[in-house]
């Protein structure tokens, strides 16, 4: 359950957050199960927030600073993801279906067994990153960076733009 001091200084608005998260650098913000959909979150400083099984679906998270956030079985739904780096992200079991990714930077993330369908990943950085039994189907992948990621299991049909090896 979110901690409701936390999401009482989210619902001020992102300029108020990140004054925060400024102010409270060493706090773990506790935003677990929260309800942020269709939020407008752009430039949003989440760097080690607990995001579990947040319902973030159609939130705008431009350019949102989410290093080592905790996202596992988080609701991404048609997010817009655009620029965001989420360097060594907990996306496991996430739902990203439908997201807008072009430009973010996942190295170095856990996201095994995510739903990345139809996303739009176009040069998504994942060097390192666990893919393993995640779901690419009809996902655009125009220059994505897979460099030592783990794509085991990986569900590819449909995808556009990357050639995965055989």
């Amino acid at each position: 359950m979110a901690n409701e001091e936390h999401l009482k200084i989210l619902r001020q608005g992102v300029k108020a957050w990140n004054a925060w998260r400024r102010d409270n650098i060493y706090e773990m913000p506790d935003l677990y199960g929260a309800d942020l959909s269709g939020l407008d979150l752009t430039y949003i400083h989440f760097m080690r927030t607990n995001l579990g099984e947040a319902n973030l679906s159609g939130a705008i998270l431009r350019k949102a600073f989410m290093v080592g956030a905790y996202l596992h079985g988080a609701n991404l739904e048609g997010a817009v993801l655009e620029g965001a780096d989420m360097r060594g992200c907990h996306l496991s079991e996430a739902r990203l279906s439908g997201a807008r990714m072009a430009g973010a930077v996942l190295n170095k993330a856990l996201a095994v067994g995510v739903d990345f369908r139809g996303c739009d990943m176009e040069s998504v950085m994942m060097l390192g990153t666990n893919l393993e039994n995640s779901d690419f189907t009809e996902a655009v992948m125009t220059d994505v960076d897979l460099t030592d990621a783990n794509l085991k299991g990986i569900k590819t049909d449909g995808v556009k733009g990357y050639r995965f090896p055989k």
